[in-house]
């Protein structure tokens, strides 16, 4: 959860800085990570990197609000990174300042879900 945090730190920085491909990566980043740590904590290791499927395994009644935000994120994880992720121009082109602060935004929601469902300590 702590790397998580540190991540959402980042993209932050990413975000102010202008590069809002990578702030949107490193925000899909952090909720991945929250939710990973979140299972991990219930002993349930996951290596799929679907946040989507991160949120059902930690709640598989979790709001359709949260979902449709795990799907938002989701969509960062490969495009941003890699120059055939989408159909002409460098990543960079296609993410500005909307992109980076929705997508940290929602990282933030998705980490509070995460940590909502850390177990106690054993």
């Amino acid at each position: 959860m702590a790397q998580a945090e540190r991540d959402l730190q980042v993209a932050r920085g990413l975000a102010d800085d202008g590069f809002h491909e990578w702030a949107c990566f490193a925000a899909q980043q952090a909720a991945e990570k929250a939710l990973k740590g979140a299972n991990y904590s219930h002993l349930r290791e996951s290596r799929t990197h679907v946040l989507t499927d991160l949120v059902q395994d930690l709640d598989a009644k979790a709001p359709e609000m949260l979902l449709d935000r795990a799907r938002v994120l989701d969509g960062y994880y490969i495009p941003t990174r890699y120059a055939n992720g989408h159909e002409k121009g460098a990543p960079f082109a296609h993410y500005g300042s909307i992109q980076s602060q929705q997508a940290i935004e929602y990282a933030n929601i998705l980490i509070d879900f995460a940590r909502s469902h850390m177990a106690k300590s054993r």
